[in-house]
Parts: structure tokens; sequence; C-alpha cells
């Protein structure tokens, strides 16, 4: 029987190059791989497609690509894509939302992370009642500075709790009418 269940993401920590030692565009004495491949011109069709055939073997493909967007790199082909490839994709990082990357931060991985992720491990610290100095250790804040982020955030989930408690009240109706700016007398 084969089994349906998903493999657990696994994040480069920060700083973590070694990734690389597994990569099939590493060039070695029984693999030669010229790496002015993975920098074509845009007009090197044949170029771009053998690079991206290599990127298609590569099991670290996916870790390549995250790297290449969390180092601004915007040259050559990484993680099996082009620089115009890449382009739209690192302006929409800082507002990636991976719950797998936030579960790990939150467990102690030292790893990178977004803005929009940074905030929800601030929001899932406070809920798993987490202590300010973990968190700051988590997010490499000061203390004080983690303390004001679990303000933030306890102030934040109190309005959204009172929103949601606060009832709609049905428009006040005049014989079927909406009523206008006369119906409310003048101000004095």
């Amino acid at each position: 029987m084969t089994s349906t269940a998903a493999t657990p993401a696994h994040h480069r920590s920060l700083g973590d190059q070694t990734w690389q030692n597994h990569a099939v565009c590493q060039p070695t004495d029984y693999h030669p791989v010229d790496p002015e491949l993975f920098f074509p011109d845009p007009e090197e069709m044949d170029k771009i497609r053998a690079a991206k055939a290599l990127c298609n073997q590569c099991p670290v493909r996916r870790t390549c690509l995250d790297a290449a967007l969390e180092n601004a790199d915007t040259h050559g082909i990484r993680g099996g894509l082009t620089e115009h490839e890449r382009a739209p994709m690192h302006t929409r990082l800082p507002h990636r939302l991976d719950y797998s990357r936030v579960n790990a931060a939150v467990a102690g991985r030292d790893i990178h992370l977004t803005a929009a992720e940074r905030q929800a491990v601030i929001h899932a610290a406070y809920r798993h009642g987490l202590p300010a100095h973990r968190l700051a250790w988590i997010l490499k804040i000061d203390e004080e500075t983690a303390q004001k982020r679990y303000r933030e955030t306890r102030h934040a989930l109190r309005h959204r709790d009172l929103d949601a408690a606060m009832p709609t009240s049905p428009r006040p109706e005049h014989g079927g009418q909406t009523p206008d700016q006369g119906d409310f007398g003048t101000a004095a």
C-alpha cells in the first residue's frame, strides 16, 4: 500500500550553504558542468533549455530557488527559473506566508522568514503562550521589542473580538424611505 502523506518541508537554516553539495550543477570529476551554462544571454535558448534540464533533475531545486529569492539573487538560472521568470517572485516574496516555515521557526529552526511569516510567528507564539524572551530569540530581536509585538497582537486580537461581538443594528426606517440629511436636524 502506498502512502499519500506529504513529506515534511525541510527549510535551510540561515547561512546554510551545505545544500549546494547536493546540487546537480556542481561540477565533479565524473560530472563536468560548465558554470557559464547557468548565465546565458536571453537569446541563447539552447543554453537555457540545457540548464533547465539539469535543474529539473536536481534534488535541491526548491532550496536553490528559495535561496535565490531570499538573497535577492537576480542573475542567472536558479531553481530552474530564469531571471525573467523569477522577477515577479522577487516582488511577491515579502508577502509569502508559508505555514510550514512559521511552524519550523516556532519549533526553534533558524530559517529565513518574510515579513508576513514573521507576523504569523508572533501571532502563533502569542497564542501558544511562548514567553517574550523566546519570541525575541526566534525573531532575533530584543526582549523589549518582543513584548511590544505581544502587546500589539493582544490589542489587535481584542479589537477583532470586539468587532465580531458588536451586533449590527438594522437601519431605522422612515416610512419605507431612507433618511436624508434633513431628518437629523442641525448641529448647534
